[in-house]
């Protein structure tokens, strides 16, 4: 008998390539053309307001309601530099203190630090909430400046998958929803970044 693998409670996993990984973020029709038409986030965009990505489709989904959600019509994936999203992750301080750390250094570390990492439960296709946890890495300051300006390689339009997903299910062919998600294999970590967003895999 084979034992199944128990996907680690709190993982990164995104579609990848060897110099890029792929986040999403759900907006206005108006701003949504706009990136697209730019290649990058432009007004009416605001840079002064904290940015979330997720490298999680599923989650994206459920945050958005395949795009049903006032504000969130149009469902873009962001696909941005290794480099740049590492460093995200080694700027970050988490939105709540990890096990057994100060909290007075936590705390110092949220004044400072231009990044939010947290983990949220990953969801099925339907929104259930699953046994293990989705990050979301929310950027603010300088860092959605680097974000905009230097880590972006290219804005795509996913809000038909999005759309196509949802009608499926509606009518009951989970089995062809199913094909339709992206591939999102783990993310490899450094031992220090691991440590500093407290993953587990």
């Amino acid at each position: 008998m084979f034992e199944e693998r128990r996907v680690p409670d709190r993982q990164i996993r995104a579609a990848q390539t060897e110099t890029t990984l792929r986040v999403y973020q759900a907006y206005s029709p108006e701003i949504a053309d706009a990136a697209l038409e730019k290649q990058t986030f432009v007004a009416p965009f605001k840079r002064e307001r904290m940015t979330w990505i997720k490298p999680s489709f599923r989650w994206m989904a459920y945050r958005c309601g395949y795009g049903r959600k006032p504000g969130q019509e149009r469902v873009l994936a962001i696909d941005i530099t290794r480099d740049g999203f590492e460093w995200a992750l080694a700027n970050a301080a988490l939105s709540k203190p990890r096990r057994g750390q100060d909290a007075a250094g936590w705390k110092q570390q949220l004044k400072t630090s231009p990044v939010r990492i947290q983990w949220d439960p990953e969801r099925d296709l339907g929104h259930t909430a699953l046994d293990f946890r989705a990050i979301q890495v929310g950027l603010g300051g300088d860092a959605v400046d680097h974000y905009a300006d230097e880590w972006i390689t290219a804005i795509t339009d996913v809000t038909p998958v999005m759309r196509d997903i949802a009608g499926l299910l509606a009518t009951g062919r989970l089995d062809l929803a199913v094909k339709l998600v992206p591939h999102e294999p783990p993310y490899p970590l450094s031992p220090d970044l691991a440590e500093a967003i407290d993953a587990t895999g």
